[in-house]
């Protein structure tokens, strides 16, 4: 009965571990997606200068993603 419970245990804390690990590293990838403005011509898109916040590549689907 120990045995079981300690197995059990040791699967959640991992399990947990793994979707953690996973949440973390998709929230990084997800963060800030950033393209060059060379890399948003090449797309399709056009670069515009929002003032005192920088560039923005709005590409042809109506999406923006931040130039770099």
């Amino acid at each position: 009965m120990r045995i079981r419970r300690l197995l059990g245990l040791a699967l959640a804390t991992a399990a947990l571990a793994g979707v953690s690990a996973l949440g973390a590293a998709t929230a990084q990838a997800a963060a800030t997606p950033t393209v060059t403005s060379a890399e948003c011509t090449d797309q399709g898109g056009t670069v515009r200068t929002i003032p005192y916040d920088g560039s923005v590549c709005v590409l042809p689907d109506g999406s923006r993603v931040t130039v770099t």
